[in-house]
């Protein structure tokens, strides 16, 4: 009798909620690993409170923040209000360094995240940066 053993190709896969089309099947096209967990992070970082629906306590306070003076104590905000986000929504990493850095010229903060996969040991760097737009 023959066995067949299957191996999965990705680790985490999601769908590009950008809604782009596979190019080659038509499909709704799709991310993995790496960058499905970084588009994970960067939409759990902008959404609010009761945005989701039928999910509305998904979400932070983060926009409220952006609209503070940008001082130490609003920066301090800020990274605990991530630390939260991604501590309660985004089981898949484990953060090892959260930085803050203001852009006051941009009326923007440049967030530095660095998280390691909980199966894997290499860290893994992204930079989102957060706007003050209405």
């Amino acid at each position: 009798m023959v066995q067949h053993t299957f191996q999965k190709k990705y680790l985490y896969k999601d769908f590009d909620i950008s809604f782009n089309a596979n190019p080659l099947t038509g499909d709704l096209g799709t991310k993995t690993d790496i960058n499905a967990i970084n588009q994970s992070l960067r939409s759990l970082i902008q959404t609010s409170y009761y945005e989701r629906p039928f999910q509305p306590w998904v979400g932070s306070k983060i926009r409220k923040i952006l609209f503070e003076p940008a001082d130490y104590i609003s920066m301090n905000d800020l990274k605990s209000s991530l630390e939260e986000v991604i501590g309660n929504y985004e089981q898949r990493v484990v953060i090892t360094n959260l930085a803050v850095e203001d852009l006051s010229e941009m009326n923007a903060y440049k967030i530095s995240i660095t998280y390691q996969i909980n199966t894997q040991t290499d860290p893994i760097y992204v930079d989102v940066v957060l706007k003050r737009l209405r």
